[in-house]
C-alpha cells in the first residue's frame, strides 16, 4: 500500500511516501526550488517520492494532507472578526491565497498530480503527534506537541500505544509558546519562522534580566505548564507584525532592525525568553508524566527544535528517555499525516523494539550514484580525483587535520532542518579559528552562531555530558569538564559578544560560550561512510569529534544535488569538496561565469 503525505501553504512544505508502513522517501520542497522555507505546493517533492519508489500517482492508495484547511480558515475569520477593524490589511493580504488555493485543496491535489483516489485530512496536531510517536522506538509513550498554531491548537499532549495515538489535552490560539518565541524572534531583528534558532544561539551571550518582567506582563505560567498570554502586548492575531507599541514600551524601545548591530538588550532578551520557554517545556513535561505515568516522551512541533529545552527535559525531567521527530516543524507534518493514515485510520500493526527508531537516521532524500556524479564532473570539465582503493577516509581525515574546510556530499539527503552527514560542511573541532572562519568566510552569517559537533557514538560520553544517542542534533549537553579550559579573571569579566573569541575547551570550535554543544552522535548502522571518516580522524588525532554545519550559505536551503554543492563550494571559501567518491580541490577549478555579485547579497556589515 502506498500512502503519500503532504504539507503545504504555511512554511516548509514537503512530501513523504510510506509503503506498507515503511518511510521510503521524504523531502522538503525548498531543496528543489532553492527558495528557503518554500511554502508552495510541493510538486517537486511529490515527484521525487514517486520516482524514488518507481510508482505513479495511479499507484497511490491515499493522499493525506497534514491539517484541516476549513477549520484553519474558520479560525482566521473568527480572529479577524474579533479584532475588527484592526486586522483589515492583514485580512486582505491573506484572502487571495485562501480563495484561489487553500479552500480548494482536494481539486488542486487531484489536478496537479493527476490523482483520482481518496484524500484524507487529519488535524494539524494529530499529524505532529503521529510524527512524534509512530516513528519512535517505543511501544508506548506520552507525546507533547508545541508549535505556533495549527487549526486552533498550539499545544497538545496525550498517549501513544502500539498503533494508536490519543490527544488528551490542548491549548488553543492565540495562547502559543511558539508564537511567543516568534514574537521575540521578530523583536530581536530576525525572521519569523526562520530565525528562532538564532535567538536560541544568541541566548548564552545574555543575562536573564527580563524573565520576571515576561512572567509578570506577557505570560502567566501555571505549575502544570499550562499558560495564557497577555494579548494586549501582541499584534500577530490581526497585524502584519508580531508586536506593537505596547511591547516596545515594555522593553524600552523599538524592535531591532534586521542586519543592524546586535546590542546587549537583544542578548538579554534572547536569554530571558529562552529561560521562560525552557520553564514552560519542563513544567509541561513533568505534568504529562504525572498524568500519564509513561516512561517515555515523544516530541514534535516547531518548539521541539529548541534543543536546549529538550536537553533540560532529558536531564531534569522524570522520563527515562525522550525521542524527538527530526523534522519537527511543518515539513514533518507530511510524514506524520501518512503514518497517521497507515496506523490510526487503517489499523495496521506497528512493530518496534523500544531501542531503534523507524526513521533510518532521517536519510530519506535524493541520492546520486558515483556514475551520475562522474558524468556531471566530466561534462562540465571540473577537475577532480577519484578516491578509490579505500583511501577516501584517510585522505579526508588528513585534510581536516590540516585545517581545511571540506564540503561533504554523500548518500541520501537528510529530511528535516539539520545536516547530519549527508549534506554537511565539516572541519576540525580543535581549531580555535574554525568557528569564525566558517561563519564569516563560508556561511556568510552572524559571527555569534555556534556550530555543532559530530561525534562517534562510541566516544560521545568521553567528550560530552551525554549518556545516550543524539543522532538528530536535537539535544544540547555540556562539554565534559575534563576538556574545559579555565577562564582567566579578565576573560571572566567579558560581556556579551566579546565572549566569542575565548577558547573554552579542547574542542573550541563546537563549544558554545556556556560550555554547551548541540550534539550529533554518528552511528555506523545509519551512516557508515561518515562514521568511517570520523573514525579515521580519531585514529589520526585522538579526537573523535569534528565540526558539522549544513551545506549551504545564509539565506539558501541546504544543497540537494551535485550542481548545488559545486556552486556553493565555488561561491565560498571552502577548500575541498567531496562528491560521493570524488574529491575536488578549489585551486584548479575554473572561475564561475557571471558570478561576481553573488557574495555581496550574503555578506554582513
Amino acid at each position: 500500500m502506498n500512502i503519500l503525505g503532504i504539507s503545504a501553504y504555511y512554511h516548509d512544505s514537503a512530501a513523504c511516501l510510506v509503503q506498507n508502513g515503511t518511510i521510503v522517501a521524504a523531502a522538503q520542497q525548498e531543496r528543489f526550488s532553492r527558495i528557503k522555507h518554500d511554502h508552495r505546493f510541493p510538486h517537486d517533492s511529490i515527484n521525487y517520492c514517486l520516482d524514488y519508489a518507481k510508482i505513479t500517482a495511479d499507484d497511490l492508495d491515499y493522499v493525506v494532507f497534514y491539517d484541516k484547511p476549513f477549520i484553519k480558515f474558520e479560525r482566521l475569520l473568527e480572529t479577524y472578526l474579533a479584532y475588527a477593524p484592526r486586522g483589515w490589511a492583514s485580512f486582505l493580504m491573506a484572502m487571495p491565497l485562501w480563495l484561489k488555493q487553500k479552500l480548494h485543496l482536494p481539486s488542486l491535489i487531484k489536478k496537479s498530480m493527476g490523482y483520482e483516489g481518496k484524500i484524507l485530512f487529519p488535524e494539524h496536531h494529530e499529524s505532529h503527534a503521529a510524527s512524534a510517536f509512530f516513528p519512535s522506538p517505543y511501544k508506548r509513550a506520552a507525546f507533547l506537541t508545541m508549535d505556533g498554531v495549527g487549526e486552533w491548537t498550539t499545544t497538545s499532549f496525550g498517549v501513544g500505544a502500539d498503533n494508536r495515538i490519543r490527544i488528551d489535552y490542548e491549548i488553543k490560539f492565540p495562547h502559543s509558546l511558539g508564537l511567543l518565541y516568534s514574537a521575540f524572534t521578530y523583536f530581536t531583528g530576525f525572521k519569523v519562522n526562520s530565525g528562532e534558532y538564532k535567538v536560541m544561539g544568541l541566548a548564552p551571550y545574555g543575562e536573564p534580566k527580563y524573565v520576571d518582567l515576561m512572567l509578570k506582563e506577557l505570560i502567566d505560567v501555571k505549575e502544570d505548564g499550562s499558560f495564557r498570554l497577555n494579548m494586549d502586548y501582541f499584534t500577530y492575531p490581526y497585524g502584519l507584525t508580531m508586536t506593537g507599541a505596547a511591547f516596545e514600551k515594555l522593553f524600552g524601545g523599538p524592535a531591532r532592525k534586521p542586519e543592524s548591530k546586535l546590542t546587549q538588550r537583544e542578548m538579554d532578551i534572547a536569554k530571558s525568553v529562552q529561560v521562560v520557554t525552557e520553564e514552560v517545556m519542563l513544567r509541561t513535561a513533568r505534568h504529562i508524566h504525572k498524568i500519564t505515568g509513561e516512561k517515555y516522551l515523544c516530541m514534535a512541533g516547531g518548539v521541539a527544535l529548541n534543543c536546549v529545552g529538550n536537553g533540560r527535559i532529558l536531564r531534569e525531567g522524570p522520563f527515562e528517555d525522550i525521542w524527538i521527530q527530526p523534522a519537527s516543524g511543518d515539513a514533518g507534518g507530511a510524514l506524520g499525516a501518512a503514518l497517521f493514515a497507515w496506523y490510526q485510520l487503517l489499523g495496521n500493526e506497528r512493530v518496534c523494539d523500544n531501542v531503534h527508531d523507524l526513521q533510518f537516521g532521517s536519510y530519506l532524500g535524493p541520492e546520486y550514484s558515483d556514475s551520475e556524479i562522474e558524468q556531471f564532473l566530466v561534462e562540465r570539465g571540473y577537475p577532480h580525483k577519484f578516491l578509490g582503493n579505500g583511501s577516501a577516509s584517510s585522505t579526508i581525515a588528513d585534510l581536516i587535520d590540516e585545517g581545511k574546510v571540506v564540503g561533504w556530499f554523500s548518500g541520501r539527503m537528510e529530511f528535516g532542518p539539520r545536516a547530519l552527514g549527508g549534506r554537511s560542511i565539516i572541519g576540525d573541532a580543535r581549531n580555535p579559528k574554525m568557528q569564525s572562519q566558517m561563519n564569516l568566510k563560508i556561511k556568510y552569517r552572524e559571527s555569534f552562531r555556534p556550530f555543532a559537533p559530530s561525534v562517534l557514538m562510541e566516544q560521545a560520553n568521553n567528550f560530552f555530558e551525554l549518556d545516550r544517542p543524539s543522532p538528530y542534533m536535537l539535544l544540547v549537553a555540556d562539554v565534559d569538564k575534563r576538556l574545559r579550559r579555565k577562564m582567566t579573571e579578565d576573560q571572566e569579566k567579558l560581556w556579551g559578544i566579546d565572549k566569542l573569541n575565548v577558547s573554552r575547551s579542547d574542542i573550541p570550535a563546537v563549544t558554545h560560550v556556556d560550555y554547551s554543544a548541540r550534539i550529533q552522535t554518528v552511528h555506523k548502522e545509519t551512516n557508515p561512510r561518515y562514521h568511517e571518516v570520523i573514525s579515521a580522524f580519531f585514529e589520526k588525532t585522538g579526537c573523535p569529534v569534528i565540526v558539522n554545519t549544513s551545506f549551504n550559505v545564509r539565506g539558501e536551503p541546504i544543497v540537494m544535488s551535485p550542481e548545488h554543492a559545486y556552486l556553493c563550494f565555488m561561491r565560498t571559501e571552502m577548500d575541498y569538496l567531496v562528491l560521493g567518491s570524488y574529491l575536488l580541490d578549489k585551486k584548479p577549478q575554473p572561475q564561475l561565469k557571471d558570478d561576481a555579485d553573488w557574495r555581496s547579497q550574503y555578506e554582513l556589515d
